[in-house]
């Protein structure tokens, strides 16, 4: 955390109290946290919520009264809404948890290596990040900021920002970012049609991140694109070369 950024504070609703205070432990190793708050149900959670103004919420899915499905899909109606990261037994509420848009999903018991990579990324989304770029242009381009995958190691959530290119590939698309390659059950079309503005189309198989283009590379009788932080090489067909190099000079 630099000097200038404040601490991430964090509410944990979960109705378990070895559970609440395993995870206030491992906040404690984890940089740039502050924890704020415990609850132990939703009634508790959303007075507190009122009160302490979180960044982020750790909450449980299955409690007493109000589960924590039904709170998520609450706090997200709200202005300015906390981060939430998932931490249940039950994996199989994956898919209705991401229905509301969380920035995370972790099966107890949670591991501090696994809470401080889904805080990392949640930290891209809290609202001190937003706040402090909602004046920026980038928040008027159209599009989810992060794309969920779903494979046997579990659900994964990739950041859009950290995308260089996407290649269709047999019948599926592979992202590729900055933390490897990621399999997605997603059509090329349907992503050039949703980040068409962060993303060009330079073959058939493949649209890159413009942000990250650094130049063409001859291979073989064609060309490929060069992206930074990125050894993949799309290529670029012939139809859309011009445009390719129109889009550089305009970078330059």
């Amino acid at each position: 955390m630099s000097a200038t950024e404040r601490p991430l504070g964090v509410l944990i609703v979960d109705d378990e109290p070895l559970a609440r205070a395993r995870l206030a432990r491992q906040l404690q190793s984890i940089d740039g946290c502050q924890l704020l708050g415990e609850a132990a149900d939703g009634e508790s959670a959303l007075q507190q919520l009122d009160s302490l103004d979180p960044d982020l919420l750790l909450l449980d899915i299955e409690m007493p009264g109000e589960n924590g499905l039904q709170l998520a899909t609450q706090i997200t109606n709200r202005p300015n809404p906390p981060a939430i990261i998932f931490c249940t037994a039950h994996d199989e509420f994956a898919l209705p948890a991401f229905a509301v848009a969380p920035s995370g999903y972790l099966l107890k018991p949670v591991s501090l290596e696994q809470l401080a990579q889904a805080i990392a990324q949640a930290r891209r989304l809290s609202k001190p990040q937003l706040l402090q770029t909602r004046s920026d242009d980038s928040q008027s381009i159209r599009g989810r900021r992060q794309i969920k995958a779903v494979s046997r190691r579990g659900v994964q959530l990739l950041n859009v920002d950290d995308i260089r290119c996407f290649i269709a590939e047999d019948k599926y698309v592979i992202a590729h970012h900055s933390g490897g390659e990621t399999v997605l059950d997603e059509s090329l079309k349907e992503l050039e049609a949703e980040f068409g503005e962060r993303f060009v189309r330079v073959h058939r198989s493949a649209i890159v991140a413009r942000e990250f283009i650094t130049g063409l590379k001859k291979s073989g009788d064609g060309y490929g694109v060069t992206l930074s932080g990125c050894a993949q090489v799309p290529p670029v067909s012939r139809r859309l070369l011009a445009g390719v190099k129109s889009l550089l000079t305009e970078m330059a």
